[in-house]
């Protein structure tokens, strides 16, 4: 049985002076109805009442150029089981606004958002007070997965493929008070191979990734389990079959074409039966960490 039914609100959200597009999803017990975002459709109750009560909150960083929307059975499910699910639009590395694509300046821009976008949920006059700003998560695809882990302390390194004719040295980025756990969908690693970079990561992580991911192979999980500190908790799963865009909600018909490759897996991978089972699993690792005061 679903304990909740699905909220949903737009926020009022500023990173950098510029307006950041940003949804909330929260267990409500309206009931919901499907509603259409542009191609997609989400079951959701459009600023219905919260349920009493103070949740642990949830930000859901998309991938590169993409949409928050693609991850958006994962913020439903998250928030019919008691989470406050923000999902940001990164200005600059979105479907909508790829200006900052291939620059380095999107690996300072993302986390500043991840950061503002949680401090905008708190002032919100409806949210607010339902948000714990002492139990914050992220999750996390590709290189919404490096957004992560610089907002829970990573200190990306750019690189000969940002900046060709610069040398590498550590960015000042911003980190998120509060963070409590981590989930990474086939992560993009790569700004975090120098030693200590993910030394001050100090939250349990779960990393999902796809055994026939070749965006993000091995090795981006590979510096990630080297790399945070000892003693640190990290559960890796590896997907049989899945391939890099597995972890995204299927898309509607009217997306899927041959040119469109986050539409597609590996031949022989089921995405719409995988993703019930990811979105619990995502559900289960958060559930024995939450925290909500009394």
């Amino acid at each position: 049985m679903i304990p909740h039914q699905a909220g949903l609100r737009h926020l009022t959200a500023q990173s950098g002076g510029r307006a950041l597009p940003l949804m909330a999803l929260y267990p409500t017990d309206t009931p919901a109805q499907p509603q259409p975002f542009g191609p997609y459709t989400m079951e959701v109750a459009v600023n219905a009442p919260v349920c009493a009560g103070r949740y642990p909150v949830v930000l859901i960083s998309h991938g590169n150029n993409g949409s928050p929307l693609t991850h958006r059975d994962t913020a439903t499910h998250l928030a019919r089981h008691g989470f406050v699910v923000l999902l940001p639009e990164h200005v600059g590395n979105s479907r909508s606004d790829p200006s900052l694509e291939n620059t380095i300046e999107r690996l300072r821009v993302r986390p500043q958002q991840v950061h503002d976008a949680f401090e905008a949920l708190q002032r919100d006059a409806e949210l607010g007070e339902h948000a714990d700003p002492h139990w914050r998560a992220i999750v996390g695809h590709s290189i919404g997965a490096c957004t992560a882990l610089t907002a829970a302390g990573g200190v990306p390194v750019n690189t000969r493929f940002d900046t060709p004719l610069e040398a590498p040295r550590r960015l000042e980025v911003t980190h998120t008070p509060g963070l409590r756990a981590l989930v990474l969908l086939a992560p993009a690693a790569g700004w975090f191979m120098p030693p200590a970079s993910l030394d001050q990561v100090a939250v349990p992580v779960l990393l999902l990734r796809g055994a026939a991911d070749t965006v993000t192979p091995a090795f981006h999980a590979d510096i990630i389990r080297h790399g945070l500190p000892a003693g640190a908790s990290l559960t890796e799963v590896v997907v049989p079959g899945a391939g890099h865009f597995s972890f995204q909600t299927p898309f509607p018909p009217a997306l899927v074409s041959p040119a469109f490759a986050p539409a597609h897996d590996p031949p022989g991978f089921d995405r719409a039966a995988y993703h019930p089972q990811l979105n619990a699993q995502i559900a289960a690792f958060l559930e024995p960490r939450r925290h909500v005061p009394g």
